[in-house]
């Protein structure tokens, strides 16, 4: 049996071919798998009774297509969709339909992408908050251990003050003892151990 007939369409050829995709249309099947079914029936290809459709046969069953799909659609209402197995709709469109009203695969592959690169945006924001966290620890630290060594200067400069104005006392003392020698005799000073300064006569 050939399976690429060149004849020309007989009357009952058209009639079967419209009656099988009238019924893929009311059972929610697609044009191209009637195409398939009628050219096993018909020895012919399915390509062949895909053009023979659209260039005759439809034209001819306008008002049938129409009734195809209302029936179509009133039993999509009253059946729910888990009954519906075998549907190809979602997937595999009719010709001549609105796509958009089918499931898109492209928009949920743009969606999953989306998704992934929200949650590699928001692992990235966590990582970099987290060295931000550990930088300023550490800053911290070392703020703590400047803080600690300036207090520390601090302190010694203070000593270092207070041993400078007892050393200037001192000398003050001296001096003034130098000036109230009236005669010429050398003085010689000493200190003692409670940091005073006293005359030691030659």
């Amino acid at each position: 049996m050939s399976s690429n007939r060149q004849d020309a369409w007989s009357q009952d050829e058209d009639v079967i071919l419209a009656e099988v995709v009238l019924r893929h249309i009311r059972e929610g099947g697609t044009q191209l798998k009637a195409f398939e079914e009628v050219g096993r029936k018909l020895s012919r290809t399915s390509a062949a009774c895909g053009f023979r459709w659209n260039s005759f046969v439809r034209k001819q069953y306008k008002s049938g297509i129409e009734l195809a799909k209302k029936q179509r659609k009133q039993a999509k209402k009253h059946t729910p969709l888990v009954n519906k197995p075998h549907q190809e709709t979602s997937f595999q469109p009719e010709i001549g339909e609105n796509a958009n009203e089918h499931f898109s695969m492209s928009s949920m592959i743009q969606y999953l992408q989306k998704a992934e690169e929200a949650v590699s945006n928001e692992a990235k924001a966590m990582l970099e908050n987290k060295k931000l966290k550990d930088e300023i620890s550490q800053l911290t630290h070392k703020c703590e251990q400047v803080e600690s060594e300036l207090k520390e200067y601090k302190s010694k400069f203070s000593l270092l003050e207070e041993d400078h104005k007892s050393l200037l006392t001192i000398f003050e003392k001296a001096r003034k003892m130098a000036l109230l020698q009236g005669n010429e005799e050398k003085v010689k000073f000493q200190m003692d151990k409670n940091g005073n300064l006293q005359r030691v006569n030659k």
